[in-house]
């Protein structure tokens, strides 16, 4: 992690039982050349000992705001002033509620507000206090004022309950921190998207909550042990589509196709091969999954017969005649589900784009569709950078549509993701002022 060498890393640690975690994560922190030094509130305590962290370090723990030597030189303001980076991991419901609202009741709340450092948080808490609308709008207001969250994660919790709310792993967070360092800038610019298109509050958070399925790169087909029928996606677009959403603060399940890209921080992914098992991964996990985008290049077509053995050259024929038969439509399968999440398609085309892409929108019923042009050199297919056409339909069946420029695919995903994110919004709060059907 070269970009963490060096860096001041203030690692605040508050009272929850992913504190354990923390001990290794101090460990990784040091690992890659950071200079760490930690900082924990008195229920921290309770579940891991300053000694330990003192002894992973190198340094001495701080526990108290009212330390009379520490206090004697600022020790708070000094802390402040030495942190690059103050990350809280874990941060707990109380302490994001304590800073969302200013408070400085002890030693990590008071430096948060006196730093002017990069500020991050992993929180951990029970998946009902993480939903719980006072969190979420804690959420919200944290990022306002400049912190970064990441995560949670979701899964199994100690307390017995299943769902979000679980703190990232400790290599997932240092990879996320080495990327919050390094001197490009984290997130891209903002672009200007349809007042149409946003929802009534737009945040930097604006899909915090949501869990947000993603399928990308290629499939492969398979002939015989040795071949198989693919096509030139290299799961780029898709990967950077699963960055934007973590970064937005969805929780991210990514089904992939074979490609050969790291799996994004934060982001759950699960591998997949062909296009039969790329439709039975989206349908296990659209079941809690708000939103479905369908960014893979799935191949249209499979072999009839797989062949047990590779298939030999017949001396003295110059062709080979495969039967192919169609592959299931994953994205409309997505859409006739029930209860089905909002879903979005990917159109890549060669010729008159956007009349195929609304047809597709139309015919398989889709919520969204991202339409671009994989002829023009440069983009698309393999490409690092990108174009192209949002295209729906509002509550009134009016078309809407946005136009992206050339631009690289990791700020060209943010802005896919914040405008589908915001119809998102917009779908869920037409429906709510849809009127209701008695029931009988």
């Amino acid at each position: 992690m070269p970009h963490l060498a060096g860096k001041r890393i203030l690692l605040g640690i508050s009272a929850g039982i992913a504190a354990y975690k923390s001990a290794h994560l101090a460990r990784l922190l040091k690992k890659a050349g950071a200079e760490v030094r930690v900082v924990m509130t008195e229920g921290a305590q309770a579940f891991i000992t300053p000694l330990t962290l003192q002894a992973l370090t190198g340094e001495a723990v701080r526990t108290s705001l009212l330390d009379p030597e520490a206090e004697a030189g600022m020790g708070h303001i000094e802390l402040a002033r030495w942190a690059e980076v103050v990350l809280i991991a874990p941060a707990t419901a109380d302490l994001m509620a304590r800073l969302a609202h200013g408070h400085a009741d002890d030693l990590l709340t008071t430096l948060c507000l006196a730093t002017e450092a990069d500020c991050m948080m992993a929180p951990a808490m029970n998946q009902a206090m993480w939903r719980h609308p006072a969190t979420q709008d804690n959420a919200v207001r944290l990022a306002e004022y400049g912190w970064r969250l990441l995560g949670p994660d979701a899964g199994d919790q100690a307390c017995g309950d299943v769902g979000p709310g679980r703190m990232l792993e400790p290599e997932s967070i240092v990879a996320m921190l080495s990327t919050a360092t390094e001197p490009l800038p984290l997130a891209p610019e903002p672009l200007a998207i349809p007042a149409t298109a946003m929802p009534d509050h737009a945040t930097a958070l604006d899909a915090l909550g949501l869990t947000i399925t993603l399928t990308a790169g290629p499939t492969r087909e398979p002939l015989d042990p040795v071949r198989y029928l693919t096509n030139h996606s290299s799961g780029k677009m898709g990967y950077a589509l699963a960055t934007a959403a973590a970064r937005h603060g969805a929780r991210v399940r990514l089904i992939s196709g074979p490609v050969s890209l790291a799996t994004p921080a934060g982001v759950e992914r699960i591998d997949v091969e062909s296009a039969s098992e790329m439709l039975e991964a989206a349908r296990q996990a659209i079941a809690d999954s708000d939103i479905f985008i369908g960014c893979a290049a799935v191949a249209d077509y499979r072999a009839e017969q797989y062949n047990e053995h590779k298939i030999k050259k017949t001396p003295g024929d110059e062709t080979l005649v495969l039967r192919l038969v169609k592959n299931p439509d994953i994205v409309a399968t997505m859409a006739s589900a029930e209860p089905r999440p909002f879903v979005v398609g990917f159109a890549a085309e060669t010729r008159d784009v956007e009349a195929y892409a609304r047809d597709k929108l139309e015919r398989k019923n889709l919520d969204m569709i991202v339409a671009n042009d994989v002829s023009q050199s440069g983009l698309g297919f393999g490409a690092d950078e990108n174009a192209a056409v949002l295209l729906w339909r509002d509550a009134d069946n009016e078309p809407g549509r946005l136009e992206l420029p050339p631009q690289s695919k990791a700020t060209l995903a943010d802005a896919i993701i914040a405008t589908v994110v915001a119809r998102f919004h917009a779908t869920q709060r037409e429906a709510r002022k849809a009127p209701q059907q008695d029931t009988p």
